[in-house]
């Protein structure tokens, strides 16, 4: 039987991609137009597992989707790291002075802002996936438009790419998580990583001392992030990636950490993918 698989966008988006790469072709592909479908997928049991970007090396991190996996007590179970190509593409024939509109996903649009300078006659508008909108143009024959997709994306559509690698820095990758209903995936001895949520009193050097925790139990921080807690002004919610040697190690720390922190969770334990 088929994994089912959800995914934010279509086939030919970059969560595609690592669907594939991550699991194999042979996966039931669950299209969602946004993350709180995916998550909604994953919740009423219509998918097994599901992709999420949580990240880009160049756009930073994608806020919302941290607060989309804590809020629905989802699990982690895995990472991938994906280098991104972005590409403009549009119906065979034209050329880029023939396009006055690109659309795409805000943050591919984002990664681009440089090529895009030189063409002050073109303009970016947003849409919610990067090979949706390669479909769309594909479907309704629309001249004039291009999208900033994926190099499959151009080969599932039969579009014509006008200009590879416009991402502004050559080096781009993106971090996507795998995400459950349910945990329990894989044994202590091939955990290496986890991601942590907690919250700190508002008292000087709390922070700091929770580093050094991690420090002193051989843990190393890959990523904190801060986001306010909604409820409480001036209040804040850490998520923190740490990586480690020996689960005992880090079982050490988080029992310490839980103790030091409130509304202290973990939200995966995983093995760290290969970046």
């Amino acid at each position: 039987m088929n994994l089912k698989i959800a995914i934010q966008g279509i086939k030919g988006s970059f969560h595609h991609q690592v669907a594939n790469q991550y699991f194999g072709d042979d996966i039931s592909l669950q299209e969602c137009d946004s993350f709180n479908k995916v998550v909604k997928n994953l919740k009423l049991n219509h998918s097994d597992k599901a992709v999420m970007a949580i990240e880009n090396s160049i756009a930073g991190s994608i806020l919302p989707n941290y607060a989309l996996i804590d809020k629905n007590d989802l699990h982690i179970i895995g990472e991938h790291y994906l280098d991104i190509h972005m590409n403009l593409m549009a119906l065979k024939g034209q050329k880029i002075e023939d396009i006055k509109e690109v659309h795409s996903h805000p943050i591919a649009l984002l990664q681009c802002e440089v090529f895009f300078s030189q063409y002050p006659h073109i303009k970016l508008v947003e849409s919610v996936d990067t090979a949706e909108t390669a479909q769309r143009i594909q479907n309704q024959m629309l001249l004039g438009i291009a999208a900033v997709a994926a190099p499959i994306a151009a080969e599932l559509y039969d579009l014509e790419i006008l200009a590879s690698g416009i991402h502004t820095i050559k080096s781009n990758k993106t971090r996507f998580v795998i995400v459950k209903s349910q945990n329990k995936e894989l044994p202590k001895e091939e955990i290496n990583k986890a991601s942590l949520k907690f919250e700190l009193d508002d008292t000087p050097g709390s922070l700091a001392t929770i580093l050094n925790v991690m420090n002193n139990c051989k843990l190393n921080l890959t990523k904190i992030q801060s986001l306010p807690v909604i409820e409480t002004p001036f209040q804040y919610a850490f998520f923190v990636d740490v990586v480690f040697e020996k689960y005992k190690h880090y079982e050490k720390a988080k029992k310490i950490i839980e103790i030091m922190t409130t509304h202290f969770k973990v939200l995966g334990e995983y093995k760290q993918g290969k970046q």
